[in-house]
């Protein structure tokens, strides 16, 4: 968040209690936890009180409760590792709990975020986010809750041991308390600053492995292991050093409260053997005073370093939480219905967030029912940002985009990307079998007979037989198992099962070898029938028979029409076909 204020959901407190609501209906688990963790806080403080009688009066031979001591131990035990164990699994279930839900909210909601959210945030922090951050925050709710209301409970015990054992000598506790509520005050601050910057650069290890593992053989080919190394390694090395600061702060903190614990310590020695103050202490009272002081170092050590987990938590949360919050995909519109196909572009002008310069200018366009429209251009004349807009993964700045003489903005978005199939050169695929990336999504409900048909229609059959397992070959991360021609095949044909009445073509044979692209035009001609057709076109020789070219230079239109008239009447045009078919093939 930027800003001079943070806002109150994401301070530390109000993270804190959106981590806690997180729990939702199983308080009821929580309540068992806590008193399990009580019970296992009073046995361990039962012990000690037990101290007393078994120092003073266990070893005489005539002590009346030489019978009935054993079995308190025992009750002790008993109670002790029922306590521990309904305590520590019931907060480890509500640990795993909320994390499994904040993940599942987060993953949610990167599926709505608009387009411009990931132009703007790395793979690999938000890949980071989903794993790391959201773990940080399942081990502050277990190991952080469990040290804070189990050592609370154990220290209120052994105090209390001590007031009835002795209050003089508790009144030592006095030097004790003080420190450590300044040590947890000051340091708070700074865990959390440490936290939020390990965050950060588990992102960018995340981000930088993501970048060298899918561009390995770019890697291998210009020999950039020693780049790659070097990016990991500076990295690698901020968040050592990240990590070894909040181990010297932690350190630091749990150092300064033994220090003063051993000081409480000295002065119960020193009052213990001071005759003169008669405070009639045995050595019953005084074994179960030490007993307690002794048993209290170790939980308020712990106590003192369970603010660096939940600041983790906070920061982590924090993070999860800015990402929970982004405002998803404005949709709006109430109109859907199945479209002709008709689309207009008035006036309309762009610019990518962040940039000043415009990517559209004033494009004012029509792409008829049923019609071809091609964009032709030199790279970055704005033909891709011109699709982009037309599904709504931008919104214009200027003018306006109608579909079927309805503007985008009314359409409900789902109903809109209905309307509309895409085949681009950079082909998506997942890891899943080839089958299920054809029917993809909602195409999933398509009978079978139809994904055989368009199965068949963009020609995949003619590789699929001759894959181990046909259909159901899983095609590898983004498809790499397959060629770039297969791949492009798989996408055509998810648009010609998904048969909208819009078709976008972004160089759609552009991975082709000489006999693909022989296969896939006759299936393109006949996906293009009875559909409005967007192409875009880097090879002008493949969209000579579009009803209408769209000639585009440094986001404008410069000119439109069929193709034998753009080449007489247009100099850009005739400029770039010629070069095109002078360029050795």
């Amino acid at each position: 968040m930027t800003g001079p204020s943070i806002p109150a959901e994401h301070n530390q407190r109000g993270v804190w209690r959106r981590l806690l609501r997180q729990i939702g209906g199983h308080w009821p688990l929580l309540i068992i936890a806590v008193i399990g963790m009580a019970l296992d806080s009073v046995a361990q403080a039962g012990f000690i009180y037990l101290l007393r009688p078994l120092i003073d009066q266990g070893f005489s031979a005539d002590n009346p409760m030489g019978q009935w001591l054993p079995l308190a131990m025992f009750g002790l035990i008993v109670l002790r590792v029922t306590g521990n164990f309904s305590g520590i699994y019931s907060m480890e279930w509500l640990g795993r709990r909320i994390v499994a839900r904040l993940r599942q909210r987060l993953f949610n909601q990167y599926l709505v975020l608009p387009k411009r959210f990931f132009d703007h945030h790395s793979a690999g922090d938000l890949v980071s986010k989903l794993t790391y951050n959201t773990d940080q925050v399942a081990h502050a709710v277990t190991n952080g809750m469990i040290t804070a209301i189990r050592d609370s409970f154990t220290v209120l015990g052994l105090i209390v041991v001590m007031l009835l054992q002795s209050p003089m000598l508790t009144a030592t506790l006095a030097v004790l308390f003080p420190v450590v509520a300044i040590v947890v005050s000051v340091i708070s601050r700074r865990f959390r600053m440490i936290s939020k910057k390990i965050q950060t650069s588990m992102g960018g290890l995340t981000h930088i492995t993501e970048e060298a593992v899918r561009g390995h053989a770019i890697v291998k080919l210009f020999a950039g292991q020693t780049y790659e190394q070097q990016r990991f390694a500076a990295v690698n090395e901020h968040n050592r050093r990240l990590h070894q600061r909040l181990i010297a702060t932690q350190l630091a903190s749990s150092s300064l409260v033994q220090i003063f614990a051993g000081v409480a310590l000295l002065l119960v020695l020193y009052l213990a053997t001071q005759q003169r103050l008669e405070l009639n202490i045995t050595a019953g009272i005084f074994m179960s005073v030490l007993g307690a002081m002794v048993a209290m170092i170790a939980p308020l050590k712990r106590l003192t370093n369970v603010h660096a987990l939940i600041q983790k938590a906070i920061a982590a949360g924090e993070s999860v939480f800015q990402a929970i919050d982004e405002q998803a995909e404005r949709d709006q519109g109430q109109h859907a219905s199945h479209s002709n196909g008709q689309v207009q572009f008035a006036a309309v002008s762009f610019c990518y967030p962040g940039r000043t310069e415009q990517a559209l200018k004033d494009v004012t366009l029509e792409l008829p029912a049923g019609s071809v429209t091609a964009l032709v251009g030199r790279s970055g004349s704005g033909k891709t940002t011109l699709a982009a807009l037309l599904t709504r993964f931008y919104a214009p700045a200027a003018g306006h985009i109608k579909l079927d003489q309805i503007n985008l903005q009314n359409w409900r978005l789902s109903a809109l990307r209905e309307q509309i199939a895409y085949v681009g050169q950079d082909v998506v695929l997942f890891n899943d079998t080839l089958r299920n990336n054809v029917a993809y999504g909602a195409l999933q409900n398509k009978p079978e007979a139809e994904v055989r048909a368009a199965i068949q229609r963009a020609h995949v059959d003619e590789f699929a037989k001759r894959l181990p397992d046909g259909l159901d070959t899983m095609v590898g991360d983004r498809g790499h198992l397959l060629s770039g021609g297969q791949r492009q095949r798989i996408a055509l044909a998810r648009a010609l099962l998904k048969d909208a009445p819009i078709l976008i073509l972004d160089e759609a044979t552009s991975s082709l070898d000489n006999i693909s692209q022989q296969y896939i035009q006759d299936a393109l001609q006949e996906a293009m029938q009875d559909r409005t057709v967007l192409i875009i076109a880097h090879r002008l020789n493949t969209i000579e028979h579009a009803d209408n070219i769209v000639m585009m230079v440094d986001g404008r239109i410069v000119g439109q029409g069929r193709h034998a008239e753009l080449q007489a009447n247009n100099p850009a045009y005739a400029a770039l076909y010629q070069m095109q078919q002078s360029a050795p093939q």
